[in-house]
């Protein structure tokens, strides 16, 4: 598990996109000193260090644990960087969002977020106490070599930057916000939280327009979260962790809908007869299959 490795910054648009180029051109751009990475990315020491972290945090890029460590591009890396470098399309944003929402080992805030904080309304105080239960219930094995007890800034810090990765800065400091300042992250296009109370610290989670949400990347990571089975109940779509319904925030309503329109296109089968709530995956597509087949639609 890791707290806080963003170093209190949120992705801000056009990073993963300088990271991801930098890397291609030299693999070992995060290695040593940090002033090489500063000179030939144009941010500060601390900015280098969230941007190593986030690449590999939203699965764009990997690297190894020990000995040499340069970053490569993940194979889902290497397709979005084809396809969409900027990283502009909501689909893009889409499946970085859900390898962060499901990183548990290197995004654990995020992942409790998602997946474990059953909360629609919220503050600070909800999710530290979720955060707490969390590292209470974990296996010993879990904290060999470390304190059980994550210091309560590094918790601080992550809920400030998950509510900056996902709410407009002109919803939270308007004042504070000028055109030339392109410091909002793009998760925040995505529609999946929002503010209540500014003042009082209150948010929400929201459910998206499943207009905007791509039904071939839905699609997608359905595929990749039922590891290989062909038939997969809708409850757990909703419900279960890592699912399409945890990680969007998708209320039952929405996500029938979404499903049928993914029938429609006849990658699967809704059943919903003789006491079945279940789908049927009708498509060989593998994962990075549906991704290459999103961005060709929209070459198209």
């Amino acid at each position: 598990m890791r707290f806080r490795g963003h170093e209190s910054f949120a992705i801000r648009k056009g990073w993963l996109y300088k990271g991801m180029s930098n890397i291609i051109k030299e693999p070992g751009i995060f290695q040593g000193s940090s002033s090489k990475g500063m000179d030939v990315l144009g941010i500060g020491a601390n900015m280098v260090r969230a941007l190593r972290y986030w690449l590999i945090a939203v699965g764009l890029t990997s690297e190894p644990k020990s000995g040499k460590r340069n970053q490569s591009p993940t194979k889902l890396g290497d397709i979005i960087y084809n396809n969409d470098r900027y990283m502009e399309e909501v689909g893009t944003l889409c499946l970085l969002h859900y390898n962060l929402a499901v990183n548990e080992d290197d995004a654990t805030s995020w992942y409790i977020f998602f997946n474990q904080f059953n909360k629609q309304e919220f503050d600070y105080e909800d999710f530290y106490s979720a955060v707490k239960k969390y590292l209470n219930m974990q296996d010993d094995d879990k904290f060999a070599n470390k304190d059980r007890q994550i210091a309560d800034r590094s918790i601080s810090d992550d809920f400030s930057c998950l509510i900056n990765s996902y709410v407009q800065r002109a919803k939270l400091n308007p004042e504070k916000v000028h055109p030339e300042n392109n410091i909002d992250c793009p998760l925040g296009e995505i529609g999946l939280v929002d503010v209540i109370d500014k003042k009082k610290g209150i948010y929400k989670k929201s459910t998206p327009n499943s207009e905007n949400l791509p039904l071939l990347v839905l699609l997608a990571l359905i595929i990749k979260s039922t590891e290989g089975k062909k038939e997969i109940r809708i409850s757990e779509l909703q419900n279960k962790e890592k699912s399409i319904g945890k990680v969007f925030n998708l209320d039952s309503i929405t996500l029938i809908n979404i499903l049928y329109k993914i029938e429609s296109l006849g990658y699967i089968k809704v059943i919903r007869t003789a006491g079945l709530d279940v789908i049927e995956i009708k498509t060989d597509m593998t994962f990075e299959e549906c991704v290459e087949k999103y961005y060709d639609s929209l070459n198209k």
